[in-house]
């Protein structure tokens, strides 16, 4: 094997190898070779070195014609973004590649390298998808398959020996919840009416993904139309945790948690109204990004409560989340509140991955909703201990009206009649789906579960007049929860606030409703799992995850924090019920 450094970039850490023979490596697609710097045919840490030794030249310095070939945009200046490009096509010295636990920087190193093709990755996944989803462990977390998935895994290793990769996201399998409109596959919501919901367009969302080369390869389960915080579906029936089998994945976005946790694609889309996101992350050992409400377009998704709603990625990692986010956020006009994140999306997120990030930072918590589990206060503590190791000052809260936060009630019940109707006409347009309105998916009793016909009910009984006076003081409300939380972090001049994403063991809590009602994004990561021999009376090697709350379009911050946080503790386990395939 060749002997590997690292060279730190902006925070990320990036393997580069060591001059070496190459002979018998397979790489050298063009892509790969034609940032060479120094004559050998390959791209390795001497060219590296030299890359960064040139930082700041310019088209206007006697040696730019040494190191022209990496201005990769074309601005006439070396940056940190053409050190990071150079980095990616460093000579590959991984090993074999490995679906599990894989991140989207170890794919794309593997195919610049040759090793893997989008196509071999995308079959890897497909085939994880076949073994461990419907047969063995059952995972149950997928509703269905692309069927041109390797098609387009296909074209995109044509795009990338041609002309090379478009993003980060070039080839990548994504796993979407069902409730995002897809070209090449049905968006059901879990629900048996909708099963032949075929669209004409992706949501904005996948649009965009598709646009930076991701392969969308499956449509993930979630609790039919994303009522509740477990899954369960008339369409996808329960999935259960990938950890303790016999407890639910968490919800509503539940598919894309134990898919994701069982690495049966690399990065999931999920949806978060109340906790949707965050929940099934915490009960599988992911990141969660809840991104600020208008950071990145809602149209083409199926709605719950739009006043609340809002996508956002799943992964096994930060820096996968940061990535992902770069690739979805953005100005839609058709979906209005999004032109509120004009003026306040980074260049990249990527670029707040620092292993630093908490030195210096005043994070704030609230030991009264910590809650009593002995477990998640085991390990909360821990968190904040570990916090302070980074060089963070964790800083003890008192907010008298915190619980007047915690007790608005959420949108789902009064607006999804209005926001589902819309959707309905705005988006059904095929035959096979006789469904214009809610009223009449009830009429028809096509949900199969007779226990979810009351939570319809409720929701059809809601005029318009109610919808319009309730979204009104909805609104009030998380304008209100804003300046309470905000007022709170000012007061005590904290940059982010940290509780359990979930205060029990496959037990949501309440803690989630502080970044919807709020008005406020959220990131959270694993902080370990717990363990009986240790704890005494609790569910063994239930994960748990901590969470960061911000301002508005704080996303950035929560990331680099997020991204520190995970670097020193690497809790983040694979569930040993789903190993790598043999053969």
């Amino acid at each position: 094997m060749v002997a590997v450094a690292a060279t730190s970039l902006g925070g990320l850490t990036v393997a580069t190898a060591a001059p070496s023979d190459t002979t018998g490596l397979n790489f050298l697609a063009p892509f790969y070779i034609e940032a060479d710097l120094t004559g050998d045919d390959a791209v390795d840490e001497v060219d590296i070195a030299k890359i960064m030794a040139a930082l700041g030249s310019t088209s206007a310095d006697p040696a730019w014609s040494g190191v022209s070939a990496a201005d990769f945009d074309g601005n006439e200046t070396i940056t940190l973004t053409d050190v990071a490009q150079l980095s990616q096509r460093a000579l590959y010295d991984d090993g074999p590649f490995s679906a599990v636990e894989a991140s989207t920087i170890d794919a794309q190193k593997a195919m610049n390298a040759g090793v893997i093709s989008a196509v071999s990755l995308t079959k890897m996944y497909l085939d994880r998808i076949a073994a461990y989803d419907d047969q063995g462990e059952k995972l149950n977390s997928i509703i269905s398959v692309n069927e041109h998935a390797l098609e387009i895994a296909a074209q995109l290793d044509a795009e990338r020996a041609a002309g090379g990769p478009r993003s980060m996201l070039h080839g990548i399998p994504v796993i979407a919840k069902d409730n995002y409109n897809t070209v090449d596959m049905p968006t059901t919501a879990g629900c048996t009416c909708l099963k032949n919901n075929q669209t004409d367009a992706d949501s904005q969302m996948v649009e965009q993904m598709r646009a930076d080369g991701a392969v969308i390869l499956a449509k993930a389960n979630l609790d039919e139309f994303a009522f509740n915080l477990s899954t369960d579906s008339s369409l996808g029936g329960p999935t259960m945790s990938p950890y303790v089998r016999n407890q639910n994945a968490g919800g509503s976005s539940g598919g894309t948690g134990a898919s994701i946790a069982a690495n049966l694609g690399i990065i999931g889309l999920g949806t978060d109204t109340g906790g949707s996101i965050r929940v099934p992350s915490s009960f599988n050992q992911l990141v969660g990004v809840r991104p600020t409400v208008g950071l990145a377009s809602r149209d083409g998704i199926i709605p719950l409560a739009l006043s609340q709603d809002t996508g956002g990625p799943m992964t096994r990692t930060v820096a996968d989340a940061a990535i992902a986010l770069d690739s979805v956020v953005g100005f839609d006009p058709e979906d209005a509140i999004t032109a509120e994140s004009t003026g306040n999306i980074p260049g990249t997120y990527t670029s707040s991955l620092d292993d630093s990030s908490l030195e210096g930072a005043r994070i704030g918590y609230v030991p009264s909703i910590v809650g009593t589990n002995p477990a998640v206060l085991r390990l909360f503590n821990q968190a904040k201990a570990d916090l302070e190791a980074q060089g963070a000052t964790v800083v003890e809260m008192v907010i008298p009206n915190l619980s007047t936060v915690q007790n608005y009630s959420s949108g789902s019940t009064n607006e999804f009649k209005h926001d589902v109707n819309e959707y309905l006409a705005k988006f059904v347009t095929d035959p096979d789906v006789p469904y214009e309105t809610l009223a009449e998916i009830i009429a028809a009793n096509d949900y199969e579960y007779p226990s979810r016909t009351s939570t319809y009910n409720a929701r059809e009984r809601v005029t318009e007049e109610q919808y319009q006076a309730w979204i009104t003081q909805h609104n009030a409300e998380i304008a209100n929860g804003e300046s309470i939380l905000t007022g709170a972090m000012d007061s005590y001049n904290v940059s982010a606030m940290i509780y359990p994403t979930t205060t029990g063991q496959y037990n949501a809590g309440a803690n989630n409703r502080l970044s919807p009602y709020g008005g406020m994004p959220a990131v959270t990561v694993p902080m370990g799992m717990s363990s009986t021999a240790i704890d005494g009376s609790t569910i063994d090697g239930a994960p748990s995850n901590i969470e960061f709350l911000g301002r508005s379009y704080a996303e950035p911050t929560l990331l680099g924090f997020a991204y520190d946080y995970e670097q020193a503790t690497k809790h983040r386990t694979s569930p040993v019920l789903f190993p790598e395939l043999v053969g």
